[in-house]
This record gives C-alpha cells, structure tokens and sequence, in this order.
C-alpha cells in the first residue's frame, strides 16, 4: 500500500481507510492468496497472543512477502538460510530463543550504556571534525548499532560492508529469491566460518555461547548460524533506520526535537523513544502468521490455514488507544505501543533497541544543537521498497 505524498511518516491512506470500517479485511497479496489483514490494536494483540496463531513460515496458508525456495528433499532447513527461531513455534522457538535471552535482559543491557554512550561520542566527534554536510546514515545511525551488535556477538567491525550490504539484499522487498537466497547463504558461510574461530578459541560474546551449544549437542552448526544472521541482521538494521528516520521526525516537528535537546530527565528521554517507536513504527510489512484453527473475532471467523498480517504501523495509529494518534507528543504515555510485537514473539532485543535509542536520542541533538536537514524534505530517498523503512541517506548540516 502507497503512502501519500507528502507524508512519508504517517501509514498509507488504504490502512486508515480499513481500520475505519472494520478491524478485519480480506487482502490480495503478490501471489494472489487472500489472507486477512489485522488494522486494529485490540485484535492485533488479541491474535498475537492467541496459542491457535503460528509463526510457522513453512505451514500452508502463511502470508509469506516473497517467494519461499522449494523445502529440501530431506525435510531440512538448508534450501532456507536464514531461518531461525522467530519464524518457528513453541516449544522448538522458545527453546531456541533461551538459549539467547539472557544476554538481552533489562539488567545486562544497562551495563552496557557507558560503551553505547562512548560509540555516540565518538562519532559525534568525528562528525563535528570532518566535512559538511554528511550523511547521518552513514556517518552515525548505521556504525552505531552496527559497533554495538559486532562487540556482543563477537563478530569483527572490520567486516561490517560484508553483513551490511548483504543485510540490504535480505530485506529489500523487490531483491528477487535467488538474490535473497545468495545474500542470506553468504552469511550464514560467514558466520560458519567464525563458528570455528569460536570453537577453537571461546571468548566472552554471544556467538561463543552459541559455539558451546554446538559442541553441547543442543544446537546444529547450521540452526547456530542462522541464529546468528537473525541477531545481525536484527541487531542493526531496525535500529539504524530508528535513528534516521527519527531524527527526520524529530528535525520536521522542532517544538518536539527542542524538548528532547533541552531536557536531562531520563524519564523524558524514554517517554520520547516509546513516542517515537509508535509513531514511526518501522517494521511495516506487518506481523505475518497463520491460523492453525477456527477463531472467532470482531464478528468474522477465522478459518483454519487462513493467513494474517498485523498491520502494527496502523494498529499505532488507533484512534480507541491513543488519542489524536497522528500527531507525535514526546511526552506522551506511549508504553502499549505494538512496535516490538507481542505475545511470545515480541522482539527479543527491545531492551538493546531502547538503550541506544535512548543514548541517541539524548546525545545527538544536545552536542549538534544547531543539526537541520542540507536537502528538502521532497529529495530524502525513503526506503519503499524494503521490510524496514526508513531513508536510504539523510543529508545534515549543522
């Protein structure tokens, strides 16, 4: 669905549009199956949490965004690299899934607020020393989750152009399979190949844990490496384009950027990520799962094997939860947001997102406080045609 012209941060008219009629329509996807499409917060949260709707990508009905390869003769995962915890059930998700959380609890990401704190600086400082104007993509929002998620996983920044570019592929929604095939395959090579660094010499990050799962017997090589392409991929790029595109928000609303560059209450700042998280709401291909049985909602039954996608991005902008939805209100409570999922797939690194959206957030505009756009609104490249939106650069002087 198209957004309108002149309002690259709100929607598409078509979503507002259905939520208006209904929580629940039937939608024609790419190739011509009709799932249900999920407008609603209510229902959304409802159908997320429900244990009769599957995250399975490889069960019949599911509302894939893309052609999936042909399943592998033997009944593996091997024909699709790539395919990791998130897009299965219990009890193989949440087994697959505590083998990782404990590195994303509340507590352990706080320790690490004075290395995010130290990445922002620094590169705020090479900013400040180099040319201008510069691209905010490149020179920040990119290299500083990207620095963050390489230090926890243990993966060398060095090969950041490896994982960024084929990252780029994997989510861009009109790279063809054979492209996403390629891209999703070239890491898991690469994250196979520091598997055995990590077995020969562990070290204190996340892929050595995995590494020791392997040699544990809980975990194969393959399912070890893709669970370290989905906590790359995931690690970075949702929170790079937040970075971005909320700092576009923020330069296109300067009464909101002057609270959020004025103030040194953390609670402001926090109110301020969860106010731009539901605004913005990146992810907008939607929450994607199918029925595994009949189920009956807002007055339309569900059938078994039917399709469903959770439009979250509308699902924010409801007008029953949130009051004047479209407009973005930094002090705002906007905790019951839908961004990060819900139910037992809601994101598993959201205390990671909010930290460095945090330290961002309270760093940038306070040590640039004269940053404004070096292009018109109109020549920002915003990324249509990916599963993560967002702009491709974003020009800035200051």
């Amino acid at each position: 669905m198209t957004r309108a012209a002149g309002c690259p941060f709100d929607p598409p008219p078509a979503l507002r549009a259905q939520q208006e009629e209904g929580a629940l329509a039937k939608v024609r996807l790419w190739d011509g199956t009709t799932p249900w499409i999920v407008t609603r917060y209510a229902e959304q949260r409802t159908l997320m949490a429900d244990p009769r709707v599957s995250a399975d990508i490889t069960r019949p009905g599911y509302p894939s965004p893309a052609p999936l390869p042909r399943p592998a003769e033997d009944g593996s995962s091997k024909n699709r690299p790539g395919l990791s915890f998130i897009l299965m059930d219990d009890p193989e998700h949440a087994r697959q899934r505590r083998m990782v959380t404990g590195q994303f609890t509340v507590r352990k990401v706080e320790t690490l607020r004075p290395a995010v704190q130290k990445i922002a600086d620094d590169l705020i400082d090479e900013m400040l020393a180099g040319p201008k104007p510069v691209d905010l993509v490149e020179a920040f929002a990119l290299p500083v989750p990207s620095l963050v998620i390489c230090e926890l996983l243990g993966v060398p920044y060095s090969d950041h152009d490896l994982f960024q570019n084929h990252s780029k592929t994997i989510i861009k929604r009109d790279a063809t399979q054979e492209q996403r095939m390629a891209a999703t395959g070239a890491l898991v090579a690469y994250l196979n190949g520091l598997m055995d660094e990590k077995l020969a010499a562990p070290a204190d990050d996340l892929l050595s844990g995995l590494a020791e799962r392997v040699r544990a017997g809980e975990l194969t090589r393959e399912e070890a490496a893709q669970m370290g392409v989905l906590l790359l991929i995931a690690g970075h790029e949702t929170t790079a384009n937040m970075i971005a595109l909320g700092t576009l928000a923020l330069l296109e609303h300067p009464e909101q950027l002057a609270l959020l560059r004025d103030t040194d209450d953390p609670k402001l700042v926090a109110s301020a990520v969860e106010e731009l998280l539901r605004y913005l709401n990146i992810t907008h291909n939607g929450r994607r799962r199918v029925a595994t049985e009949d189920i009956e909602i807002a007055g339309q039954v569900i059938r078994a094997g039917d399709g469903l996608i959770m439009a979250n991005d509308i699902g924010n902008r409801d007008p029953g939860v949130f009051t004047d939805p479209d407009d973005l209100d930094l002090r705002r409570d906007a905790r019951r947001h839908v961004a990060f999922g819900f139910g037992v797939h809601q994101c598993l690194g959201q205390p990671l997102a909010r930290l460095e959206l945090q330290v961002v957030y309270s760093t940038l505009y306070r040590r640039i406080p004269t940053l404004r756009l070096a292009a018109g609104l109109d020549e920002i490249p915003f990324k249509h045609n990916g599963s993560v939106y967002g702009v491709y650069s974003l020009p800035v002087t200051w």
